[in-house]
């Protein structure tokens, strides 16, 4: 059996101050504190300094987080940081709001005329602009504060204050069909069609070629008789244009990207499938989740983007493509415990063992790679150092490296967390340009991606989960 390829990838973030504020966390509180709330507006960021943001450049493949320049990041001058870079683009909410309407098939967001308007001649200048259907965006206009006072529609905003429309709902009684939850799902399907239409067009891959795609989002999308149904895959099919592909949904919290990953490369490897798309948006509820924290250490809110990421795996790549390790698949079974030290033996240490490649054979290691600098100011620490201080020690107990040689370890194969915090996206999906860039230039030889999930999160199971997989540079 041939090992297939991830033959492309792409990376995009949409900055949304404006929806920040429907986060799950600022959705509950900011209503019962009306100082706080405008606390909260004010510290929303500008376009200009997330474009600026280094982790937000790293993220989208323009700095290895190797590189990142010493923290406090939020400070950073961001000298030279542009929109399109790197694996993609980082897409300003005026324009984002607009591609939402323009991928809304259900007459569900309304947006006043002004900002239609203005969102479609942006988005007619986009790369992507022939992928988007701104017709929708033509015929959206209304008037904002008609819009939001619908019964059961959620207040739009630009920014901080500027009403710009409103999400409806589509069944008054259906808490499935609630706005807040559209409007959930509408992002997501938003920024991952355009991280999708990224990878198509930057890669200038036939729309055609696909056969399939999975999802690995965080979106539960349904109604009352099918809570989280799904298929947002095959919705983000039809918008990018990859009329002879189907797809389905992969959920597993947070590590649900590399159970995606491996399917996908299972499908190809079997012949199922020559071409299979997986896809990813971002998560509302996880916007502004810290931001008490923040907010407390004179920080901006710094959960304001939504992230989306996608890759093409087939067969036959350029000859350079890393090759997905399928024999390299490692699960966290029942039997294996929740303790940290427990997952990571069973994800990063057992299948090098079985492969017999030393931990020193990995060049990077890929896994929770949050951004401190949103989690520390609310207390939940470091994440990845975390990992990577237990990955290191591993090696110790193994005999590979001296116990005062763990901080040169983590510093050499670990790295700064540099993603927002949307869990999906941390859980090394984001790392997916760095090591294809990494795998195809030869600078790396072997890439580990780690994926950990919290099932308890859901109340039917006190277990942890995760997967792993070695992406390997092409003989």
């Amino acid at each position: 059996m041939t090992d297939p390829v991830i033959s492309a990838t792409s990376a995009v973030l949409a900055h949304v101050p404006g929806l920040a504020r429907h986060g799950s966390k600022p959705g509950r509180e900011l209503p019962r504190d009306p100082e706080l709330e405008q606390r909260f507006l004010g510290a929303l960021r500008t376009f200009e300094q997330a474009v600026a943001y280094p982790p937000h450049q790293a993220y989208l493949g323009v700095t290895h987080p190797r590189e990142l320049p010493e923290r406090p990041w939020v400070s950073a001058a961001g000298d030279g940081a542009e929109r399109f870079a790197g694996a993609g683009e980082l897409m300003p909410e005026e324009e984002f709001l607009g591609l939402m309407a323009a991928v809304d098939e259900f007459d569900l967001i309304a947006l006043d005329a002004a900002h239609a308007e203005a969102a479609g001649v942006a988005l007619a200048r986009h790369p992507l602009a022939e992928r988007f259907d701104l017709e929708r965006l033509a015929e959206a206009g209304v008037d904002a504060e008609e819009a939001a006072a619908e019964s059961g529609a959620l207040p739009l905003y630009l920014g901080a204050d500027r009403l710009v429309g409103a999400m409806r709902g589509a069944h008054e009684a259906d808490e499935a069909l609630a706005a807040r939850v559209l409007l959930e799902n509408l992002a997501t399907k938003a920024s991952a069609a355009l991280a999708l239409g990224r990878l198509l067009e930057d890669h200038q891959i036939d729309p055609q070629s696909i056969d399939y795609v999975l999802g690995a989002g965080e979106e539960a999308i349904g109604d009352r008789y099918q809570r989280g149904g799904g298929n947002l895959a095959k919705a983000v099919a039809a918008v990018a244009g990859l009329t002879e592909a189907s797809g389905a949904d992969v959920k597993n919290f947070c590590a649900a990207p590399i159970p995606a990953l491996v399917m996908a490369g299972s499908l190809v490897a079997s012949g199922v499938f020559e071409r299979v798309a997986v896809v990813a948006g971002g998560s509302v509820p996880k916007l502004g989740m810290k931001f008490e924290g923040h907010l407390k250490n004179d920080l901006p809110v710094l959960e304001d983007v939504l992230g989306g990421a996608a890759m093409l795996v087939e067969a036959a790549g350029d000859g350079r493509s890393p090759r997905i390790r399928l024999d390299s698949v490692a699960r966290h079974r029942v039997a294996a415990g929740s303790s940290n030290q427990r997952i990571i033996e069973a994800l990063v240490v057992e299948p090098l063992e079985r492969l017999g490649v030393g931990m020193l054979g990995v060049d990077d290691y890929a896994t929770e790679l949050h951004n401190p600098e949103i989690t520390e100011p609310q207390g939940s620490g470091d994440v990845p150092k975390r990992n990577y201080k237990t990955i290191a020690a591993l090696a110790v107990r193994n005999g590979e490296i001296a116990r005062e040689d763990i901080d040169e370890f983590v510093r050499r194969r670990g790295m700064p967390g540099f993603a927002p915090t949307q869990g999906h996206i941390a859980s090394a999906l984001c790392y997916l340009p760095h090591a294809h860039a990494r795998l195809t230039s030869g600078e790396a030889r072997r890439v580990q991606l780690i994926a950990k999930g919290s099932l308890f999160l859901g109340r039917m199971s006190e277990l942890s989960d995760g997967m792993s997989v070695l992406l390997e540079q092409s003989d």
